[in-house]
């Protein structure tokens, strides 16, 4: 089922993707393609460097004999320090540059690799907290230095909508490349090679930064509690930014909990059907695929969407079916094909959920602060994942707490949605405009269709 599901998806993905390109026009400016193709290729050698390690964490702590519990900390570690010391280090991308926050978090992940060559709880534990400060890099520092170099160089904001669904498809794709070279090296080299290669593309990756990329500032006169009281002023002032805040925060915290979760869940489906127990309970690989493919296929549908829709508004029904993709397991735990499907459809959800999310921050984040205020929104992420790991909770229980997340970022989506349908932004566009924000207007975007409402 899982081999010919991957199969199916794939090609029902590229159809929609054909059908998506012929739909949604593509830029023509030469001098936007050379923009875009300068960004794409060092995001997705970040992402590579990544999904590079991820597999393999776990077991490589096995390897090493650690304990279940030791293992538990590391983890608890890593988002801990994501949540903490990533913040501060996050917001100095406003200050010092976007571009150095891009080169620091190759310094430090390539840091974390290097300590997975030591069998040394106290050392591994290093490198986790590393590794927690880089990924807040990762999902901050790029995406701010992406914003502002587009403005900067005066392309339209309908331009970097194409860039936030390219990018979800494309670390769609390098996820399920990167899964196969670890796979590789990992079984000519031992477990601790993809965490070199890692390292290896990270040292690429500080070069082609450095040689390709121009720097830009947030407010770079201000000093860093400048920069983290103005991000603590427009998230406390603006509810459009603490809405979004909440609803990132929700989402990706049911989003890493799945993560933890699908294996055993799929393995507790599979344990019930007559199989050859000598083998694997489920192929992880192509299940991984398939899930990466579900995630390509939602980022196609976010185009289609974006081109009639308003993003404020669609997500609210992305919020609800990515909720109930999530509810089959509590009502249907052993039906395999059931609980696979709505796995599916809660990474389609995904796939939708990251450019929508990506241009939303783009609309409403103030551009002196936007690094900080992004880095802001890990820290209940992150506090979310580490009560979950701290609690033994049943695995129902699990997937009940994933759905209360999700139903209350659908609560929130609302209220943002009706924030900015309300005309607040429009009564208030000079303070928007002088803190950078793009405001939401009586008419689309430029060069957008008008937009229809779900409801």
């Amino acid at each position: 089922m899982f081999i010919y599901t991957a199969i199916a998806l794939c090609v029902v993905g590229l159809l929609l993707h054909l059908f998506s390109h012929s739909i949604v026009p593509v830029s023509g400016d030469v001098a936007f393609k050379t923009f875009q193709w300068t960004y794409l290729p060092v995001y997705l050698l970040a992402m590579v460097a990544d999904w590079l390690q991820g597999p393999y964490m776990y077991a490589l702590y096995a390897k090493y004999e650690m304990t279940t519990l030791q293992i538990q900390q590391l983890f608890v570690a890593g988002f801990g320090a994501s949540m903490l010391f990533g913040t501060f280090v996050g917001s100095f991308a406003d200050k010092y540059g976007r571009r150095n926050n891009c080169i620091l978090y190759c310094i430090l992940y390539g840091l974390s690799c290097i300590t997975k060559h030591f069998a040394d709880f106290y050392i591994l534990m290093v490198g986790r907290l590393l590794g927690g400060v880089a990924t807040s890099l990762l999902f901050s520092a790029f995406e701010a230095w992406l914003v502002c170099e587009h403005k900067k160089r005066g392309f339209p904001d309908e331009h970097l909508t194409s860039i936030f669904a390219l990018q979800t498809l494309g670390n769609s794709l390098v996820a399920i490349i990167s899964g196969v070279v670890a796979q590789c090296f990992s079984d000519m080299y031992g477990m601790v090679a993809p965490f070199d290669v890692s390292l290896v593309v990270l040292i690429i990756l500080i070069i082609v930064i450095i040689t390709s990329w121009t720097e830009n500032y947030g407010d770079s006169s201000a000093n860093v509690m400048t920069s983290f009281s103005s991000a603590f002023s427009s998230i406390r002032n603006d509810p459009v930014i603490l809405y979004l805040g909440l609803v990132q925060s929700l989402f990706e915290g049911a989003m890493y909990t799945f993560v933890l979760e699908w294996t055993p869940a799929l393995e507790l489906t599979q344990s019930k059907l007559n199989i050859d127990m000598d083998k694997p309970l489920i192929p992880h690989g192509w299940i991984f695929a398939s899930f990466m493919v579900a995630v390509m296929i939602g980022s196609s549908i976010f185009k289609l969407l974006n081109k009639v829709f308003s993003v404020e508004s669609f997500m609210r029904v992305v919020l609800l079916v990515a909720m109930v993709g999530l509810a089959v397991p509590i009502f249907r735990p052993e039906q395999q094909p059931a609980v696979y499907t709505g796995f599916l459809v809660f990474e389609m959800c995904i796939g939708i959920f990251w450019p929508a999310l990506m241009e939303m921050r783009k609309r409403y984040l103030p551009e002196e602060a936007r690094a900080t205020i992004m880095n802001f929104y890990r820290i209940p992420l992150n506090l979310l994942v580490i009560v979950i790991l701290l609690q033994d909770l049943t695995m129902a229980a699990i997937f009940k707490s994933c759905c209360v997340f999700l139903f209350v970022a659908f609560l929130t989506q609302c209220l943002l949605y009706k924030s900015v349908s309300s005309g607040y932004y429009k009564n208030q566009s000079k303070l928007a405009e002088s803190k950078g924000v793009v405001p939401l207007t009586d008419e689309p975007p430029e060069g957008h269709p008008e937009k229809e409402q779900l409801c």
